[in-house]
């Protein structure tokens, strides 16, 4: 898996693809933290469930069902919280949880990714894998290998989607600057 820093990373990314108008703190928050969310399948080693298990890691909650589910969730828990429509929200929620899964099959390790769970356990990744596993558990992390983990996520992960965020952000200012026709 990419580090939680990386997931956080695109999911802002995918954030200001479909930012809204006026964007309240939360929405960027929200994005960020529930782009991290289906890690938290680890916590199902303490209590015996393996790896490769539907509820194992990169199982259920790396699936596109646990993504709609959830964005679903919290779509209807802070809807009416601002102005951002329904579908809006739910589209950025669903793309930064799903975003997840899809960052995790593109790594060099694990088991794959669950996908189409739990209507199947069978685990994906894509012909294409640059980006270096990342070790469940922060201690690990911090090493010489987390060094070399932080650069491929920079190179595969951060600079793509910090040209994707500056990119959005130059087309909406050439967009402000456009006159509106009447029909707008």
């Amino acid at each position: 898996m990419p580090s939680a820093f990386s997931h956080a990373i695109v999911a802002i990314a995918i954030g200001k693809v479909l930012e809204p108008k006026r964007t309240p703190w939360w929405y960027w928050a929200l994005g960020a933290g529930l782009s991290t969310a289906p890690d938290l399948d680890v916590i199902g080693f303490h209590f015996g469930v393996h790896y490769g298990d539907v509820m194992g890691h990169r199982g259920f909650t790396h699936s596109i069902l646990f993504a709609a589910l959830l964005a679903g969730l919290v779509t209807l828990a802070f809807i009416g919280q601002s102005r951002i429509s329904c579908w809006r929200l739910f589209l950025y929620l669903f793309l930064a949880i799903a975003s997840h899964g899809f960052l995790d099959a593109m790594t060099n390790g694990g088991l794959g990714v669950a996908f189409f769970s739990p209507f199947t356990n069978s685990r994906y990744f894509f012909p294409f894998h640059p980006i270096m596993v990342s070790p469940i558990g922060a201690g690990r992390f911090f090493s010489l290998k987390g060094l070399a983990i932080i650069r491929s996520e920079a190179l595969w992960l951060w600079i793509p989607s910090a040209v994707i965020f500056l990119g959005s952000t130059f087309f909406r200012a050439l967009r402000k600057g456009e006159p509106q026709s009447a029909e707008s």
